[in-house]
């Protein structure tokens, strides 16, 4: 059951047209162009620190995988000045007929490429049978120039911070920590802090498409990796190969109207998987959803003057929320969110401590990974909003009318204490003259409501949009045969579906 649950929270992931495209990534007389002239080199060899789910022994790895490094510049201002290194992962083609390299970004920001695309690889077999499949930590993420802001102590009182109730008291302190969390990340990694953002990433993209020897970019990017992919296609149009982009997000939104859309999300995600759990019987949070309900709502609020202690460490009601937040991500995990709940109320706190860990990236010894420093490091870089205190506290009303559980503010004014200053650049997106792209959304997403769906795919010009019907956070990797077979048919073969193409639940 752990597996099943870190790999959904990674992975966090009808008709066609009949005129298939020329694969990106051949020339036309079908030999492999040669990188650009300058590009760098990737000088491939064993995986030797990849992450796996639960520990898995480095012997469970496939030998056939391989990782590598690519010197990029520091600050594209300077090209000639400081390099940084990117960490890249590569699953070779297993098929006779290669259609080039597939290039991977999983989400995030934040989330390591190349951890995700190892844990991955069994569910993309069909498009690894023609593609190189490649994946990368972007520039601020884990070995490519981390974000770090303090030690496993330090982190862990950011991570735990309470978000109710929501009064001025919890406020204070959450602005406390928020001002303490920012110095640190100027501390430990100012360097790289003004240089990192999607922009620069998918700069780096079109290094890495130059030293995988092709000459288009072929792209799956899911949840932020979708505002990666119209950034790169943004700036490097007629680079554009097959590009998929599932669970977008709308880059154009505001700080408040991103809130308020996944505080709404989530709340709804909430509700679905109550309805479920009651539905099927015997549902340990509660008999009928208003019981399950008013339950979690009574733990929550007993959490932030008693939390359960678990192995020396506490259950406090922010890491208990971000554990309920979390499993809505995917179906797959409501069944263990229902049994973390149960055990819960009965006041054993490992379940849900589990999956809050499993979110923020905390492992046993207490060590994080990035992916609670680079998110805010890259979101705050990528937005030169910086939101005054009548925007936090109208913001946080608004959605704490939506959802007293999600809606509190809790970090959401780390961007206003940001030490590196932000840039509007990534927020607007236009890829006329790039090849056909294909925009797969969700009506149950959480995390990328789906409403951003048709106005990210409008935004590109050059876009379709496939509508799935299902609950979770990305559907490519949903198990739905429909929306997994439209994808493949365009990325192997280059059918895009036609116009309007809707997806049922799995």
């Amino acid at each position: 059951m752990r597996r099943v649950i870190a790999a959904a929270l990674v992975l966090a992931a009808a008709g066609c047209s009949t005129a298939p495209a020329q694969p990106a990534s051949e020339a036309r007389d079908g030999s492999s162009p040669a990188p650009a002239a300058g590009s760098g080199s990737i000088a491939w060899g064993p995986c030797t620190d990849i992450k796996r789910p639960d520990g898995e022994p480095p012997a469970a790895q496939d030998k056939s995988v391989r990782c590598g490094k690519l010197a990029v510049p520091l600050d594209y201002a300077k090209p000639g000045g400081e390099k940084i290194e990117l960490a890249l992962i590569k699953l070779p083609a297993t098929g006779k007929k290669k259609l080039g390299s597939m290039v991977f970004n999983f989400g995030g920001p934040g989330a390591s490429g190349v951890d995700t695309l190892d844990q991955a690889a069994k569910a993309l077999t069909t498009l690894r049978a023609h593609y190189d499949l490649v994946s990368f930590d972007p520039r601020g993420v884990e070995r490519s120039s981390g974000v770090r802001c303090g030690d496993g102590a330090e982190m862990d009182r950011f991570t735990s911070l309470d978000t109710l109730p929501a009064n001025e008291e919890t406020r204070r302190e959450a602005d406390a920590v928020n001002k303490e969390f920012a110095s640190l990340c100027q501390q430990h990694s100012g360097k790289i802090l003004p240089h990192i953002g999607t922009v620069n990433a998918a700069r780096d993209m079109d290094r890495i498409r130059e030293a995988v020897g092709d000459a288009k970019l072929n792209y799956v990017g899911m949840s932020y990796g979708t505002q990666l992919g119209g950034v790169y296609a943004t700036l490097f149009p007629k680079n554009v190969g097959r590009m998929v982009l599932d669970a977008p997000l709308d880059p154009t939104v505001t700080f408040e109207q991103r809130t308020i859309a996944q505080t709404r999300g989530f709340q709804k995600a909430y509700e679905s998987f109550l309805k479920a759990c009651v539905a099927e019987g015997n549902c340990e949070v509660g008999k009928t959803q208003a019981e399950a309900d008013a339950n979690v709502t009574r733990l929550m609020n007993q959490l932030t003057t008693k939390p359960l202690q678990v192995g020396g460490r506490a259950l406090t009601q922010g890491l208990a929320a971000t554990g309920v937040a979390a499993a809505l991500y995917s179906e797959l995990t409501w069944p263990f969110l229902e049994r973390a709940l149960g055990e819960a109320l009965k006041g054993r706190g490992d379940a849900l401590l589990y999956l809050a860990d499993s979110y923020t990236g905390r492992d046993p010894n207490g060590n994080y990974s990035t992916q609670m420093t680079s998110f805010p490091a890259i979101t705050c870089v990528d937005t030169a909003e910086r939101p005054d205190e009548a925007t936090l506290r109208r913001t946080e009303a608004a959605a704490l009318k939506i959802s007293p559980l999600f809606g509190s503010e809790g970090s959401g004014g780390l961007c206003s204490v940001w030490p590196a200053k932000g840039s509007d650049e990534a927020r607007h997106v236009d890829a006329t003259g790039s090849a056909p792209i294909l925009v797969v959304g969700g009506k149950g997403d959480p995390a990328t409501p789906y409403e951003w769906a048709p106005k990210l795919t409008a935004q590109l010009k050059t876009a379709t949009l496939v509508t799935y019907e299902g609950e979770g956070h990305g559907a490519y990797l949903s198990g739905s045969k429909c929306v997994q077979g439209l994808v493949d048919a365009y990325l192997i073969e280059g059918k895009m579906p036609q116009k309007g193409t809707t997806c049922p639940a799995a």
